[in-house]
């Protein structure tokens, strides 16, 4: 019943879109897949990943016109995870470029995973797993 089926896209709502897709897009190598207008219910929606939607998993950043006010991110919310091949090499080139990594690379408590974690312009937060 569940063969072929696979999570498609996670998406979260951002404020301002040009420092979102400059975040994921420059800061963390995703490309920019497709994105639509919608200019009837006033939003946009940009899709990106690291590879073609038909065989990974991609990110939907919903963006409302006419939103003025940060999103509450909800206390429910975790994070959302990207591997890496060299995670202190990405922390350190984030720190370089002024993004603010407040868990630093290093092992997981209790554990031997290397993880750091950042936060993108909204506040949400990234966790890499160096894999």
């Amino acid at each position: 019943m569940t063969a072929g089926n696979r999570i498609l896209h996670t998406m979260i709502r951002v404020l301002d879109l040009e420092k979102s897709l400059d975040f994921y897009v420059r800061h963390l190598g995703m490309k920019m897949l497709r994105q639509t207008q919608h200019p009837n219910g006033r939003f946009t929606l940009s899709f990106l990943g690291y590879g073609d939607e038909t065989e990974h998993t991609v990110m939907e950043l919903t963006h409302n016109w006419d939103r003025t006010e940060p999103y509450a991110l909800g206390e429910a919310f975790g994070h959302i995870a990207i591997g890496v091949t060299d995670i202190y090499a990405v922390c350190d080139r984030l720190e370089k470029n002024g993004i603010n990594v407040p868990r630093k690379p290093g092992p997981m408590k209790g554990g031997t995973t290397i993880i750091a974690f950042v936060r993108d312009p909204d506040g949400y937060m990234i966790e890499f797993i160096e894999r």
